[in-house]
């Protein structure tokens, strides 16, 4: 008699880059599709594809069995500061895009946020599509810090340098 041969993917839908396993039963031996000559087998296609596995019983017969993986595209998230440098106690408008939902490393959990940070830092955005595909981009927000007397203050466009006098920070074009 014909064995009777099944195939299996698990999982059976994965998002691109990502591999699933291919299992086969039914049958003594088997060869796939792939090339493959063991009962189960680790793919990685790029797009949604097709394996066939041909079963073989230990009296010669063989019969063959398909499986199918279905693969999703992953987003192409893109993430931005606005403005991508800011002075101590300024915020910025952090933006991602090329996905459905998105988490950022500070908890946050919208395509668009502010923050104000104290000192440079990067954050990290994970996008998420709606078939569960996930990627993540990086914007870095810098933070001029500045010692009052040494260094300058750039405010809508237009730098000024400071003064220390007493306990207050100046722009000396105020005095």
């Amino acid at each position: 008699p014909l064995p009777s041969v099944t195939a299996s993917a698990s999982p059976a839908t994965i998002c691109s880059g990502q591999s699933t396993t291919l299992t086969a039963s039914g049958a003594s031996t088997y060869t796939w599709s792939t090339g493959a000559n063991t009962s189960s087998t680790t793919v990685s296609p790029a797009s949604t594809t097709t394996y066939t596995v041909t079963g073989t019983s230990a009296a010669g017969c063989y019969n063959t069995a398909t499986v199918s993986v279905a693969v999703n595209p992953t987003p192409t998230v893109t993430a931005s500061a606005n403005p991508s440098t800011i002075n101590s106690g300024q915020s910025s408008v952090l933006t991602a895009s090329g996905a459905d939902t998105y988490a950022w490393s500070d908890g946050q959990n919208s395509s668009s946020i502010a923050v104000s940070p104290t000192n440079t830092t990067t954050y990290t955005v994970t996008g998420t599509s709606s078939s569960g595909c996930t990627a993540t981009a990086s914007v870095t927000v810098t933070v001029n810090v500045f010692t009052c007397g040494t260094s300058t203050v750039t405010y809508n466009g237009v730098s000024y340098n400071t003064v220390q006098i007493g306990d207050q920070c100046w722009f000396k074009e105020n005095l």
